[in-house]
């Protein structure tokens, strides 16, 4: 592993453990046994480096959402639910680096091609969704957004222990459930 490379996993692993205000280069540097003045070389800005690991955390869930549909029915219902509890555990697993991957400033900054990182996961999604609801007049874009949206929100409210109070449960499962039911019916 390269030192750029070390330098991204360093920074994601403080952000996932300390959050968001814990990330800077000094320490980045201090906790990868470099030089304060090293990542400068790989990362100009702050926002570069932040940049860098929300790419890596795009990545990380793409790999997710591949190994759980690897081998997979090819029911796209059951695809669906399986990409959702994926992008559910991945929020729950990395909070930090989750958080990140939605900043707007850093998918409007231009960095790195951020923006058409996200991409991919919300097209494959988005053609599940026109798979479970053929013939259906609302564009799959909007079904698909529509679920993202609500597992975003589980997410969040989930990290800040909101949903577990309100609800009582101890697992976003029926949450999930119940966002899936809403939005493609109930599976056959």
């Amino acid at each position: 592993m390269g030192l750029r490379d070390r330098l991204v996993r360093v920074g994601g692993e403080l952000l996932d453990r300390d959050g968001p205000s814990a990330v800077t280069l000094r320490e980045i540097a201090r906790r990868a046994g470099v030089s304060h003045g090293a990542p400068r070389r790989y990362f100009p800005t702050h926002m570069e480096l932040l940049s860098a690991i929300a790419r890596d955390g795009f990545g990380e869930l793409a790999g997710r959402a591949a190994a759980a549909l690897d081998g997979a029915p090819d029911d796209p219902y059951q695809r669906i639910a399986l990409l959702s509890r994926t992008y559910l555990d991945f929020a729950a697993d990395r909070p930090g680096r989750y958080d990140l991957l939605f900043r707007h400033d850093l998918l409007q900054s231009g960095h790195l091609g951020l923006r058409d990182t996200s991409l991919p996961l919300f097209r494959q999604l988005s053609e599940l969704v026109d798979q479970a609801r053929p013939g259906s007049t609302t564009p799959p874009d909007i079904v698909a957004g529509a679920i993202w949206a609500s597992l975003h929100g589980i997410a969040h409210l989930w990290q800040r222990q909101s949903l577990p109070l309100a609800t009582g449960t101890t697992d976003p499962q029926p949450l999930l459930d119940a966002v899936l039911t809403a939005h493609l019916g109930r599976p056959t």
